[in-house]
């Protein structure tokens, strides 16, 4: 597919076009070439007295439609601009495929964010009335959207000025599955980085939290991930969490999460290490209770584990266990997938967080040729109404949701929490509320200025090999956090009064 385009809106007419065509190759040219290229989307802008003309065109495999309008100068031309484009080209290509986007014309990862300003700014109501009517989104996704921003809402007003969470990477797995893309390494092909690996993360986050006291900033939750933090020993769980609290002030910390993920690198005596250094939320994440559906995407692992986990991890006495579940795995089904949901709430933990699958490219599944399915609705879309009535039949409600390039039906990942058990970190971080200090291998910092949306990141090595022989370097990267707050004090002075 090739996008013929005259102005600066490219990015969103290419995402637009990707949303109906994932497996095409796209490319976008600014000059027609003699021989014209099919199939060809043409999207052009021209400048007028009376405002900016519109003009999309869609041509492919013998179909030809084209829609035109006029953008009346305004404070907002540009944006209303870029929308009349792809409003014109949504409505084209809903023509040529049959087939409607449950989010509309939205391609970004966060629509909440976009849904909160607008409620702000002019109420909930008309907030869902311009979802549904100018970026035609569903009138599910739309109530979603309405739904979940209200528990984000509650959350976000916990966060001050100085306030950060800390993310701690484990970049190690027992395993990796099919449709990864993270940068995590196995054990096997690790094994001999583990060690070094983690005496500098003790290390790093002792300069950190150095780096956050002389900034005088407010550490409001933890959160251990990865990877698989318990693929880490106990011993090492151990001193990793005393490592946490003795360099960091936790008496602010309102959430303190390790994701022990994966059923076969938990036991008692790693839960116990997590238990008895306070940690008070943990994931276990079976993300199928199908053996085949395990077996297809490549986890070493059993449904039986997972039960046997989450027993184990509830005698021990946690109190906050997540659940993990990825609609649209390979091989599974509608019916499959609702045995897994019944089961999990069977179990009752106090959140769970349903995602869909996203295709990423550097996963085993993509590299091995399998593509999007783009004939009818989705399968995942059934497994995630089947989430919506039965989680909220349960007592669970929405509480923040995201979304990824290349999902399964163009759909999102949502955060579903019983009343008091809101995933705080997962807020926090997806809707870049303040700064996140991020330590180890693949971690990313994200400085926040506060009430504005401006943000710098300081990227950590992204591969442990990178992580330990860069070291030095990295922490001298981490200088950055000081000469910012330096420079943002009388700022956040003035916004504190």
């Amino acid at each position: 597919m090739t996008i013929y385009i005259n102005n600066g809106f490219h990015y969103e007419t290419e995402n637009l076009v990707r949303l109906f065509f994932p497996n095409d190759k796209i490319s976008v040219i600014r000059e027609l070439p003699d021989e014209k290229p099919l199939p060809l989307v043409t999207a052009l802008t021209d400048e007028t007295e009376n405002g900016v003309k519109v003009y999309v065109s869609v041509e492919k495999d013998g179909f030809f439609a084209e829609e035109s309008g006029t953008v009346a100068f305004s404070d907002d031309t540009e944006k209303d601009t870029e929308r009349c484009i792809a409003v014109h080209l949504y409505n084209i290509l809903v023509r040529l495929t049959g087939k409607k986007q449950p989010w509309g014309i939205l391609t970004g990862v966060r629509p909440i964010k976009l849904f909160r300003r607008l409620a702000e700014s002019c109420g909930e109501e008309s907030a869902k009335r311009y979802f549904t009517e100018e970026l035609l989104v569903s009138e599910e996704k739309t109530a979603l959207s309405a739904a979940t921003e209200k528990h984000e809402k509650k959350i976000l007003a916990l966060s001050k000025p100085r306030s950060f969470s800390l993310y701690v990477s484990i970049p190690f797995c027992p395993s990796r599955c099919s449709y990864c893309s993270f940068v995590s390494q196995t054990i096997e092909s690790a094994k001999k980085l583990i060690d070094p690996y983690f005496e500098l993360l003790l290390r790093e986050i002792g300069a950190t939290a150095q780096i956050a006291e002389e900034c005088e900033l407010t550490l409001e939750s933890v959160y251990i991930g990865g990877g698989t933090p318990t693929t880490l020993s106990a011993e090492q769980l151990t001193r990793l969490i005393a490592a946490l609290r003795s360099s960091f002030d936790m008496s602010t910390c309102r959430e303190f999460t390790v994701e022990a993920g994966r059923p076969d690198t938990i036991d008692r005596e790693k839960l116990l290490a997590i238990k008895n250094g306070g940690a008070d939320r943990i994931s276990i994440n079976p993300q199928t209770l199908n053996d085949d559906v395990l077996k297809a995407i490549g986890r070493r692992h059993s449904a039986r584990q997972t039960l046997d986990a989450f027993a184990l991890a509830r005698e021990l006495g946690f109190k906050h266990i997540n659940m993990d579940l990825i609609a649209g795995l390979p091989t599974d089904n509608i019916e499959s997938f609702t045995a897994t949901l019944d089961k999990i709430c069977g179990l009752s933990p106090e959140s769970v967080t349903v995602h869909t699958l996203a295709m990423k490219r550097s996963s085993h599944l993509a590299m091995q040729g399998r593509e999007l399915d783009t004939a009818g609705e989705s399968p995942a879309a059934g497994m995630l109404r089947y989430c919506e009535r039965k989680l909220t039949d349960e007592g669970y409600h929405p509480y923040y949701l995201y979304r990824q390039t290349r999902m399964e039906g163009n759909l999102e990942n949502v955060g579903w929490a019983k009343d008091g058990f809101d995933g705080l970190y997962n807020v926090f971080v997806m809707d870049e509320t303040h700064t996140i200090l991020g330590v180890g291998a693949g971690a990313v910092t994200k400085l926040k200025k506060p009430a504005s949306e401006q943000l710098e990141r300081i990227f950590n090595y992204k591969y442990p090999y990178e992580y330990i022989n860069g070291f030095e370097t990295l922490l001298s990267r981490k200088e950055r956090v000081k000469t910012f707050y330096a420079e943002l004090a009388e700022y956040i002075s003035q916004i504190c009064l």
